[in-house]
This record gives C-alpha cells, sequence and structure tokens, in this order.
C-alpha cells in the first residue's frame, strides 16, 4: 500500500519520457541490423537502451547522483552489455562475424546509460554516429568482400 501512497506522477511522466527516449534512439540502430538479417534487431537493441537507461534511473534513485556507487552501477551495465553482445558474436573456423552487432549493443547501452544520466547530446552523438556507421560504411565492407573474394558472412 505504501507503494501507490509514494507515488509521484511528476516524477513517472519524466520517466517515461526518458525511457522511451532511450528506445527511441536505438530504434534505428535495430532496424539497421534487423535489414541486415543479424542476430539482433529491432527488438533488442530499444530493450537493451531502455533497460540500461532504467537501470541508472534506478541506481540515481536509490544510490544518489553523487554516491560512489554509480561507478558500480556503470561497470555492472558494461559488462552485462558486453555478455550480451558476446552472444552475438561466431566464430567460424579463423573468421568472426557478429562483432559490428556486438559493437553496436554496446553502444547501444551507452545510449540508454547516458540518457537515464541526463545526457541527452551524448545519447543522440553516440546513436547517430552508430547509425552512420552501419549504414554509410556498409559499402565498405561490401569492397573488402569483393576484393577478398570471400563470401558477405565472412567478413
Amino acid at each position: 500500500m505504501d507503494l501507490f501512497l509514494s507515488w509521484n506522477t511528476d516524477d513517472a511522466v519524466s520517466h517515461l519520457v526518458s525511457l522511451a527516449v532511450a528506445y527511441g534512439l536505438a530504434l534505428p540502430i535495430g532496424w539497421n541490423r534487423e535489414q541486415e538479417e543479424r542476430s539482433a534487431g529491432v527488438r533488442t537493441f530499444p530493450l537493451v537502451a531502455m533497460a540500461a537507461c532504467g537501470f541508472v534511473m534506478i541506481a540515481i534513485e536509490v544510490l544518489g547522483l553523487t554516491s560512489d556507487g554509480q561507478a558500480r552501477i556503470m561497470e555492472g551495465l558494461m559488462t552485462g552489455i558486453g555478455f550480451i553482445g558476446g552472444g552475438a558474436i561466431l566464430k567460424q573456423g579463423d573468421r568472426a562475424t557478429g562483432t559490428a552487432t556486438a559493437a553496436s549493443l554496446w553502444a547501444t547501452g551507452a545510449i540508454g546509460a547516458a540518457v537515464g544520466y541526463g545526457q541527452l547530446d551524448i545519447a543522440v552523438i553516440l546513436s547517430l554516429v552508430t547509425f552512420l556507421t552501419l549504414t554509410l560504411l556498409a559499402p565498405l565492407r561490401k569492397v573488402a568482400e569483393e576484393r577478398s573474394g570471400l563470401d558477405r558472412e565472412d567478413v
């Protein structure tokens, strides 16, 4: 019952907006990975960003913004999201695939954390750079494939 007595609508709306921003900034990255038929896509990326944002917001509410515990929260987020990204990497012989997806997941976690800490400029820049890297540098990957004679999945 005390839970409902402590409800603050202004805080709830603010948290909802932050979670939605984290979700929205990650959605184009997930869409790119989905279009490329990668192991993580339009569902995974927004959820990672939103969860990272949520963990940060919870930590701020529980520990306080200036607590030394914030460093442990960031460390845990970085490790956990790295673990999720590690699941996207597949080793086939002497080649690894999925590294761009793994790196994108890690960047998406940073996007969510940045939103959670109120650093919207960092979140937007990370989102733009990640999306543009995945889309604009794809032709370079294709050139590398053609020159090496490897299949697309091998690069």
